[in-house]
């Protein structure tokens, strides 16, 4: 059992300092956003997934990552993980501000993504095994190892490595796709962090990693992103921008594999965002379509147009997000992975019903009889 004194220092006070250095940042973003022009105008930048229809600054990501890199500063020992983990954060951030200035081609967003999870990756922050979910084994993927010598000795695991990268670009782009309305995302992402860092607290050292150096983070994650929330709750007053939306999706996933390869507990928590973006992502696959085209078809846009308010749909994903973490706090692999089925499941029927109804429960016109 952890005691008191540790657990502060591990998950209170980090968290705390994060909250408070993003939210105090903020004001400073949202300066430099109308200086340099990081500002969403729906009349010169129209979007069809876009839900704000007033003149917003953006760039939230960049008062989140201030608060991250000064807190993770001062509570996390130097090491060869964590720099692998902030360059590809930086890089995250980096592009995404562009993206607030002028639209960044999508494909082009994608190889930034992969290059940010190559960068945890090369860190240390591989995926050597997981857990079989029906008979409670391990699955390793790190008995395949490469090594070489150029300005010293390295080594590749290229299974272990491979599924991280493929792991970690796709939880960018799946939280990503979940942030359309005030407070939705950071909120989801905070409950998130925080479950992760919670389940962490049996973490040994790993390589490049030392001890309580993922649940640590995962603590600073969660206040950084409840830090932005206080601007960007109804009505926001600042926007995430592509760069806090990136950087979420990088830090959950890159927090699963730290923690103990914790993918499974990371999907259940995740379970709307995850279940919404694997039908989005299906349906425009079947129906030909350019995944990347954006478009109105996510469960927040749904919910919308069925006549929902922006907070209840925010409600909606917190609570959601809360109740499948305290699952996943007290259930083993097994029920974890039953509960990850209900989920689905129940997700794909309340996106049917949404769908159907627009078809069938629609009002008629004055034309149509």
């Amino acid at each position: 059992m952890i005691s008191l004194p540790l657990f502060k220092s591990i998950a209170v006070l980090p968290l705390i300092v994060a909250a408070v250095l993003s939210a105090i940042s903020v004001p400073a973003v949202i300066s430099i956003a109308k200086y340099f022009g990081l500002i969403d105008d729906p009349s010169k930048r129209p979007h069809p997934a876009h839900t704000e229809t007033r003149i917003l600054p953006r760039a939230g990501g960049l008062a989140i990552f201030l608060g991250l890199v000064i807190t993770t500063a001062i509570f996390i020992p130097f090491a060869k993980g964590i720099t692998g983990i902030l360059l590809g954060g930086g890089l995250l951030v980096f592009v995404g501000l562009l993206d607030d200035k002028r639209d960044v081609h999508p494909y082009l967003r994608l190889g930034v993504n992969i290059l940010a999870a190559t960068l945890a990756v090369a860190g240390g922050a591989g995926i050597g095994f997981i857990t079989n979910p029906l008979t409670g084994g391990i699955i390793n993927f790190d008995t395949i190892r490469w090594s070489f010598t150029f300005l010293g000795n390295h080594s590749i695991l290229p299974v272990a490595d491979l599924l991280a990268i493929i792991w970690i670009t796709w939880a960018i782009n799946m939280v990503g796709w979940s942030g359309g309305v005030d407070g939705q995302m950071p909120g989801f992402v905070a409950i998130a962090a925080f479950t992760i860092g919670l389940l962490s607290f049996n973490q040994i050292s790993l390589e490049n990693f030392p001890a309580w150096t993922g649940s640590t983070l995962a603590f600073i994650t969660c206040g950084a992103y409840l830090g932005f929330l206080y601007w960007n709750r109804f009505p926001q007053k600042i926007l995430p921008g592509y760069s806090a939306k990136a950087l979420a999706g990088f830090l959950l996933a890159t927090l699963a594999i730290l923690n103990t390869a914790k993918l499974g507990t990371a999907l259940l928590v995740l379970g709307v965002p995850a279940v919404d973006a694997v039908y989005v992502l299906v349906t425009r696959l079947l129906s030909k379509n350019d995944p990347t085209k954006p478009g109105r078809s996510h469960l927040h846009h749904r919910l919308l147009d069925a006549g929902w308010g922006k907070q209840k749909i925010a409600l909606f994903y917190w609570i959601i997000s809360g109740i499948l973490s305290v699952v996943a706090l007290t259930v083993n692999a097994k029920q974890k992975f039953f509960a990850g089925l209900a989920v689905v499941v129940g997700i794909l029927a309340i996106i049917l019903w949404l769908k159907l109804s627009t078809i069938f429960l629609r009002k008629s016109g004055p034309d149509n009889g």
